[in-house]
């Protein structure tokens, strides 16, 4: 499986961007898929996944202004960000083959299998 992200960029506080990730040689049953994001001297977090059956899940952080969808006749993965914060500036990465459990609601990441190269997200006046 090979993702590649795109749709990074700079952008002011509180305005949007979508992030898009294209997946290939992908397997018939398809994935779990989701994005991370790594902030400059941080450890990669997670941000969103979207399951086999379409359910959400989020990071409390991004909750109510990202949303994470996915186009499996076309193998793409989309992030639309919304009132972006200068704390979202971030290295954006897609996902996928993610095993996941939930407690309280709130996904805990086991395992990815796959990753994308990654895309600049740029929040700042």
């Amino acid at each position: 499986v090979q993702l590649q992200a795109s749709g990074g960029g700079s952008v002011q506080p509180g305005g949007p961007l979508r992030l898009s990730c294209a997946a290939s040689g992908y397997s018939s049953r398809g994935y779990n898929m989701g994005w991370f994001r790594q902030a400059a001297g941080k450890e990669r977090e997670f941000v969103a996944l979207i399951n086999l059956s379409g359910k959400t899940y989020y990071a409390d952080s991004v909750r109510g202004r990202f949303t994470i969808s996915r186009d499996t006749g076309k193998s793409m993965l989309f992030l639309q960000m919304d009132s972006l914060k200068e704390q979202d500036t971030a290295i954006y990465y897609c996902a996928a083959d993610m095993t996941y459990i939930v407690s309280d609601g709130i996904p805990r990441i086991r395992t990815t299998d796959y990753w994308g190269q990654g895309t600049q997200v740029t929040v700042s006046s």
